[in-house]
């Protein structure tokens, strides 16, 4: 028989505290400092102009959550610590924080978390809001984290029979998917779509990667704006999940005429099982949707199947990424 504790429910009702050391630890670049070998309270105190005791305190609090390792005075970062939170690592992802607990999400998901459930998602628009503010420092923040998917997902574009010579990135953000496909596929003219604060971040993305010349902007709304046409693949990224299935649909369509013959339309998605409780992280997408979200949903493999035949398309197939706990979803 399970045991009967309070202990989960005390460490959620406490997980802000969690939130709040690990964005100090990456704000006074923590992780890499140790690495470097200052590794003792008074010398990451002197080195991060920090109190020791509040140095001692927080790098404690670090070891008992799996972060650092203690061993008499010295703290040495745990191998995930090492791959993820060291900015000399190429894996270092340390600047989602600058996203994920910035104020203006907590504040969607804190200051009264039963309106959102009782009026079934946000109240009022949300994260969704035109330009608003979070899309830029999502787009900033994020990048380092999402290139190596991109990468991963470029390289399969490029392996096709035919790879595409028109692209169009709805929601680009930082641009990372859309500019690695144009690295992988030299013929590839980009068209990226966001609101302009966040297309600028693209364009400073595609010029840094060399793309810049097959690169261009369209600004707007993209349930609004006049998308173009004769498209071979249409990107995703991470977007639909922010909408409730006939929206979804409503834009699916609207891709749809955008395509060329033998046009392909991929997202990037959290699918969970049909259960819709595992796996826990794609699972519990769906809880971040409802706070941030007037109507967003973690849509299964079957969800994206109807959306799939209601927008005209035959099917939709799902692809777990490796190492990710993203999906490609392909819709045919």
């Amino acid at each position: 028989m399970a045991e009967v504790s309070p202990v989960a429910f005390v460490e959620a009702a406490l997980g802000y505290q969690k939130t709040a050391a690990i964005k100090a630890a990456v704000d006074l670049d923590l992780f890499t400092i140790i690495g470097l070998g200052a590794d003792t309270v008074d010398e990451l105190a002197a080195t991060t102009k920090s109190a020791p005791r509040g140095l001692r305190i927080l790098c404690d609090y670090l070891t008992v959550h799996g972060f650092l390792e203690k061993s008499g005075d010295r703290y040495v970062p745990t191998a995930s610590s090492r791959t993820f939170l060291d900015r000399r690592s190429p894996a270092y992802m340390g600047t989602i924080v600058d996203f994920h607990a910035a104020r203006e999400m907590v504040s969607l998901f804190l200051d009264d978390p039963v309106s959102y459930v009782r009026n079934g998602g946000s109240v009022g628009l949300g994260s969704i809001a035109p330009d608003h503010s979070v899309w830029t420092k999502f787009a900033e923040a994020m990048t380092p984290v999402m290139r190596p998917v991109a990468e991963a997902l470029a390289r399969q574009i490029a392996a096709w029979p035919t790879p595409p010579r028109k692209v169009l990135d709805i929601a680009a953000g930082h641009g990372t998917y859309g500019i690695s496909v144009a690295k992988a596929v030299p013929a590839a003219e980009l068209v990226a779509l966001d609101w302009p604060g966040v297309l600028a971040i693209a364009r400073r993305n595609a010029e840094q990667a060399g793309v810049a010349d097959r690169f261009r902007a369209l600004a707007g709304n993209a349930f609004e704006v006049e998308l173009g046409a004769g498209y071979d693949l249409v990107l995703l990224p991470n977007f639909l999940h922010h909408f409730d299935r006939d929206t979804c649909v409503g834009l699916l369509e609207k891709i749809r005429r955008s395509l060329a013959p033998g046009g392909k339309t991929l997202a990037i998605e959290f699918v969970p099982n049909e259960d819709r409780v595992s796996p826990p992280f794609q699972a519990g997408f769906a809880f971040y949707m409802l706070g941030s979200t007037p109507s967003g949903d973690a849509f299964t493999a079957t969800d994206f199947s109807a959306m799939a035949r209601k927008a005209g398309y035959a099917g939709a197939r799902v692809t777990p990424m490796p190492r990710s706990p993203q999906s490609i979803v392909m819709f045919e």
